[in-house]
């Protein structure tokens, strides 16, 4: 029996020991990673200014760990395996180290430098730039990085002679409208919008040089040119549909085109856009109907342009003029009755600009109403508050 026990204690011993030297090696299959965080400025960061992220790459596992004063980090317990170790600061990763492998004994060191890293980013923007890779970022670089880097500077350089070919043709445009020359102005801004179909300006500019065209040809070519001048007005509308300018121009050159409803659709909308701009759309747009023969339509755009600015002098005597036009005469005494708003108009013209080219006309109208005709007006505007004159009577 004491044998049976003295047996079964040193099995349990040997069993003990087995075990415990079994454990041991599980046990320390860890290891530590330890490293500093460089500034942009070189020089180490605070406590807590920079959060280390640990990734397991080759099983699921993840660490953190921060900062001290000195700008260090340390981190033990790491199981062995592979890592991506990433330098998180403000929020954002700032830097990352792939492929780290733990091992046993001593910590890993990483060093995260950010004064190099921010060196190393416009070293390669300007490889970039000029497609020259140097002999020591090549040694720094996986075949792959290399390759998109080429691809990089390879497709940077094509944009650049894209864009000095569209600056190119765009300026050479701009400087064709200029001398009057359109045709030399359509075929530069038409290669400049295939370059760039995306920009309106470009389209903006078509148009008028179409539009300039238009008025030096007849018949078909003329029809075909102001029929591409719309297009590329709409095709800016399209690419800006808040340019109350292109609005306005898409309008006026409708109206040109004898296309009325569809010129005053549009001079609204840019009014809607611009409304201090209002009084100059309804007013363009008047002018070209009267030049159109279209007295009833003009009529109405000009008492909008006053509507929307009752300070624009020259939509006043436009309107003045369209009153003017819907006089009447009585057939037994032969006298000119006109319509009310006729002489306000001439009126508030003067009161506005009574230097203006307009004023002797505007005058002159007033007396043939038989008005009373003021013979000095002052200019609201540069003597704010100032009474108006007293009228002064025609000596008979």
């Amino acid at each position: 029996m004491k044998n049976l026990v003295r047996n079964l204690l040193g099995l349990s011993s040997v069993l003990a020991l087995f075990l415990g030297l079994s454990a041991a090696p599980a046990y320390s299959q860890t290891g530590a990673l330890e490293g500093v965080v460089t500034g942009a400025d070189g020089k180490p960061v605070g406590k807590d200014a920079a959060l280390i992220l640990i990734t397991r790459t080759d099983i699921k596992g993840s660490y953190k760990v921060k900062t001290n004063k000195k700008g260090e980090f340390f981190h033990a317990g790491l199981p062995l395996g592979t890592y991506d170790v990433a330098c998180e600061i403000d929020g954002k990763i700032v830097d990352t180290l792939k492929g780290v492998r733990m091992r046993l004994g001593d910590p890993v060191p990483v060093k995260f430098n950010l004064a190099e890293q921010a060196a190393k980013q416009q070293a390669m923007q300007k490889a970039a730039d000029t497609g020259v890779i140097t002999k020591e970022m090549e040694r720094d670089m996986s075949p792959e990085q290399k390759a998109a880097l080429e691809k990089q500077a390879k497709e940077r350089a094509e944009s650049m002679k894209k864009n000095k070919e569209l600056n190119d043709s765009f300026n050479g445009g701009m400087e064709a409208i200029k001398a009057g020359n359109f045709q030399v102005a359509v075929e530069s801004l038409e290669k400049a919008a295939v370059l760039d179909p995306k920009q309106h300006v470009i389209f903006g500019q078509l148009a008028d040089a179409y539009s300039g065209l238009a008025k030096t040809k007849t018949g078909a070519e003329k029809d075909a040119a102001n029929e591409k001048s719309l297009e590329s007005f709409k095709k800016a509308i399209e690419l800006k549909p808040d340019d109350a300018a292109y609005f306005n121009n898409y309008g006026l050159a409708l109206a040109r085109s004898g296309k009325f409803l569809e010129a005053q659709e549009n001079l609204n909308k840019a009014a809607t856009l611009d409304p201090p701009g209002a009084g100059r759309y309804f007013y363009n747009l008047g002018a070209l109907l009267i030049n159109a023969g279209q007295n009833e339509p003009a009529g109405i755009a000009f008492k909008k342009a006053v509507e929307a600015d009752p300070n624009y002098a020259d939509a006043h005597y436009q309107l003045g003029i369209y009153f003017t036009g819907k006089a009447t005469v009585d057939a037994k005494t032969g006298k000119m009755t006109f319509p009310e708003g006729a002489q306000s108009s001439f009126e508030k013209y003067l009161s506005l600009k009574p230097d203006g080219q307009f004023a002797a006309s505007a005058k002159g109208m007033i007396e043939t109403m038989g008005g009373t005709l003021q013979t000095t007006y002052v200019n609201p505007d540069s003597k704010k508050g100032a009474p108006a004159p007293a009228a002064k009577k025609k000596k008979n």
